[in-house]
């Protein structure tokens, strides 16, 4: 067997060995002070953007708990001083001085029951103006609720300037519509406070509804006043970030990556958003980077022989990176869409059982700790066992899947409404800040809708397919109420319904009453 002679590495391999060990060791010492300088930056920037969203917010609440403070008042005063002439001058007295008082505020308004003009807070009164096609007007006469509504942005008819409707609802002494009182919050007000603010320059800043509606945009763009952006990435972002989160991302309205933060205001339904540019971000952190790296990379230029293969390791390694997030992302997103399925019910769409027990308890904690009204709607299709007997189970399926397109279709949608199958064909419906007549209202409106699909069921004494439905609300108390109550209230309320005749709706509260509309 030939025996192999060793031989010594010569110099050159060793002063290579030598040459590259330093060059690297100088690249990653580099390559890691740039790195902890980028990620104190975004520390900073962070801790920037978070700060600068809450204090924006609080200026937003502050701004509106204002208006909804002159708003009261004026209903308050409406109601109890009438709206004869000198009720209306001495009220119009007022509202001037308040006007004055708040800068956010362009106008004090009241309208009566036809939309009438009646007074306002401008030094001349106006006359002859109507307002009975605008949207808030139109919510309080058709809504009972006394709530703060605050509207979409609108082109004010008497200063044709940009506003922000918000209003609430007057009513005569027998509880009828008899007007609004409006306060018109000045979008120019917003727009120089956000532009007084430093967020460099693509900084951008948004004050957005819960609903999706932009309200105020810096920079302003009336393109975008008042539309609906439930569909942008802003926004779908804004609804995975549980409402505190920030990211970078790629603004779909021009285009520029931004540091984004948002923050929700407490008291009313809308959230702030502010980010800074990425350019603006890292341009010094660029410049320092640019500098040293060159100085160092110069240096390894001198020292290495073998750089270029060095490089092309670097790059290969970046590619595999590269490769890896991606990877990575894409297997996030599939457990999203995973997730999402495993809480929806593949025969109705709705969402199935897990998804239900989820949201009771969420929502019966938060009506806990708010002291709000939770209600909960449990339906039922009467003698759906007889339909599948006559007419098979594929026809029993698009039957469920038919009364549960009515029953998403009638439910509110707002956020925490969930309409979800409950068990074969039993669906429930969670309604957070709903009282029992506001349930039942809706149960009721479930009730006519399947009742309108004339879907024929020759084993019901009706004829075609109905349902039944049991109602309940309560106000969670701890340690008194678990969501287990609620089910159960409105499950007897639903015992009731199909007890005493089936086709329609009956509320635990009233055992002895039912709620019966003859079609």
């Amino acid at each position: 067997m030939t025996k192999k002679i060793l031989k010594r590495p010569s110099v050159t391999l060793l002063a290579s060995a030598f040459v590259i060990a330093v060059c690297a060791s100088l690249l990653v010492l580099d390559g890691l002070r740039s790195w902890d300088a980028l990620h104190l930056r975004l520390q900073d920037m962070e801790s920037a953007t978070s700060k600068l969203t809450l204090a924006v917010a609080r200026h937003a609440d502050n701004a509106f708990k204002a208006a909804d403070v002159a708003v009261t008042g004026m209903v308050e005063r409406v109601e109890h001083d009438g709206t004869s002439p000198a009720a209306l001058q001495r009220l119009h007295d007022v509202l001037q001085v308040t006007t004055d008082q708040l800068p956010q505020i362009n106008d004090l308004l009241i309208y009566d029951e036809r939309g009438n003009w009646l007074t306002d807070s401008l030094p001349s009164l106006m006359s002859g103006l109507n307002v009975a096609d605008r949207a808030y007007f139109i919510f309080h006469r058709d809504h009972p609720d006394r709530g703060l509504y605050i509207g979409a942005p609108v082109i004010s008819r008497a200063t044709n300037k940009w506003i922000i409707p918000v209003s609430r609802r007057i009513n005569h002494a027998d509880g009828n519509f008899a007007g609004v009182a409006l306060a018109t919050m000045d979008v120019e007000y917003f727009n120089n406070f956000y532009e007084s603010l430093d967020l460099g320059h693509d900084g951008a800043m948004a004050l957005i509804t819960d609903a999706g509606i932009m309200l105020i945009q810096r920079p302003f763009n009336q393109r975008y006043i008042g539309k609906n952006i439930s569909t942008s990435t802003l926004y779908q972002d804004y609804l995975l970030s549980n409402a505190f989160k920030d990211k970078l991302f790629k603004l779909e309205q021009d285009g520029t990556t931004r540091w984004t933060s948002y923050h929700r205001l407490e008291n009313y339904p809308m959230f702030v958003a502010a980010g800074f540019s990425k350019e603006d971000l890292l341009a010094e952190w660029r410049r320092n980077t640019i500098l040293q790296s060159g100085g160092t990379l110069l240096l390894a230029l001198l020292l290495a022989l073998f750089g270029v293969r060095l490089i092309n390791q670097i790059k290969l390694r970046v590619q595999a990176q590269v490769e890896l997030i991606q990877a990575r992302d894409a297997l996030e997103i599939l457990n999203r869409k995973l997730e999402k399925l495993a809480m929806q019910d593949g025969l109705t769409l709705l969402a199935n059982r897990r998804h239900f027990d989820i949201t009771l308890a969420r929502e019966f904690s938060r009506a806990t700790r708010n002291g709000t009204m939770l209600a909960l709607v449990m339906i039922d299709i009467d003698f759906f066992k007889q339909f599948n007997d006559l007419y098979g189970h594929p026809a029993g399926d698009d039957c469920l899947r038919a009364v549960s397109r009515a029953i998403k279709t009638q439910t509110p949608g707002r956020p925490g409404d969930l309409a979800a199958r409950y068990g074969g064909e039993e669906m429930a419906i969670v309604l957070p800040e709903t009282d029992l007549a506001g349930a039942m209202v809706v149960a009721q409106r479930i009730r006519d809708a399947i009742y309108e699909l004339e879907i024929p069921h020759r084993g019901s004494p009706i004829g075609i397919v109905t349902i039944s439905a049991g109602v309940d609300a309560l106000i969670p108390q701890q340690k008194v109420h678990t969501p287990e109550t609620l089910i159960k209230k409105a499950d007897k309320a639903l015992y009731l319904a199909k007890s005493t005749g089936r086709d329609r709706v009956c509320s635990n509260r009233d055992a002895n009453h039912e709620m019966r509309v003859p079609h």
